[in-house]
């Protein structure tokens, strides 16, 4: 099996907010370290804007396994049963498509291999 290869920019490429479709998959990378080697990803559903009523221009995402059981944002919810997160639509600096995210992915592990 070959993967196509690919130039990589050496900037992140995150989702825009223009961009987010309602019960679509977007995923989270972080790193825990500062030299960018160790990432976190998290699957994320973008479930909208502006949930509250004092809300402006916020985007709002449910993790992905409690939306996949049919939970939503509102209902009582029990601890545990589901995470929601919401944040400012112009900071989603690490929020990527799922090609963006395996990109992203890729320059973690060039790094790795130069460390």
């Amino acid at each position: 099996m070959r993967f196509e290869g690919r130039e990589l920019k050496p900037f992140a490429e995150p989702v825009s907010a223009a961009d987010l479709h309602e019960g679509s998959a977007y995923f989270a990378v972080t790193y825990v370290d500062d030299d960018m080697l160790i990432p976190t990803m998290e699957t994320l559903v973008f479930i909208g804007k502006n949930l509250e009523i004092d809300d402006v221009a916020e985007a709002y995402f449910q993790e992905i396994n409690s939306y996949r059981q049919g939970v939503r944002y509102g209902w009582d919810v029990k601890d545990g049963e589901a995470s929601f997160y919401s944040g400012p639509e112009n900071e989603l600096h690490h929020i990527f498509d799922f090609d963006h995210a395996l990109e992203e992915l890729m320059k973690c592990s060039l790094r790795r291999s130069k460390s």
